[in-house]
């Protein structure tokens, strides 16, 4: 037999794990030696973390473990996420839809999701959020971010439309 340019017996030119002849079957070769492909996926392959098949190419990595392409779902949908953004919870992954609506909280305002995903900003107070270009006076609309502010109820005011207001704080 020749392979590479060096040459063996049929009987010598075996896998360097099972020691069974190579022959004519299919084979991996790396710089330790060569494999035949059962063993070669045995020793060295990535299995998927959700279907337990070997990634034969590509895959990714989530958490530390490798997943095909089309086995990375979202745990909500079943969504495929490898192209898509997602966020995770519990070591799940989550398409945004999925994860908004099972885990974000929620906007005092317009009770739009907050996730905080891409830098946005929002404030906390107490038990309540805001996306920062909700947290505005109840009164006059002025943003309050930055700013000192009073609570009536579950109402925020500025200090000047607040100040005739019996407030909580």
């Amino acid at each position: 037999m020749e392979f590479k340019g060096n040459y063996w017996h049929e009987t010598c030119f075996v896998c360097k794990h099972c020691q069974q002849p190579i022959g004519t079957k299919p084979l991996i070769s790396i710089e330790s030696g060569n494999y035949c492909v059962p063993c070669f996926e045995m020793e060295f392959a990535h299995y998927c973390s959700f279907c337990k098949k070997v990634i034969t190419s590509g895959g990714i990595m989530f958490c530390g473990q490798p997943w095909h392409k089309e086995c990375f779902l979202c745990r909500g949908c079943r969504k495929e996420l490898c192209e898509e953004e997602f966020m995770s919870r519990d070591d799940y992954p989550f398409c945004l839809d999925c994860y908004n609506h099972l885990y974000a909280k929620k906007c005092a305002t317009c009770t739009k999701p907050i996730t905080g995903f891409r830098g946005a900003k929002f404030i906390c107070f107490q038990d309540r959020q805001w996306h920062s270009e909700c947290f505005n006076c109840e009164k006059c609309s002025v943003s309050l971010v930055g700013e000192g502010f009073l609570t009536h109820n579950k109402e925020i005011f500025c200090h000047k439309c607040g100040s005739g207001v019996d407030t909580d704080m």
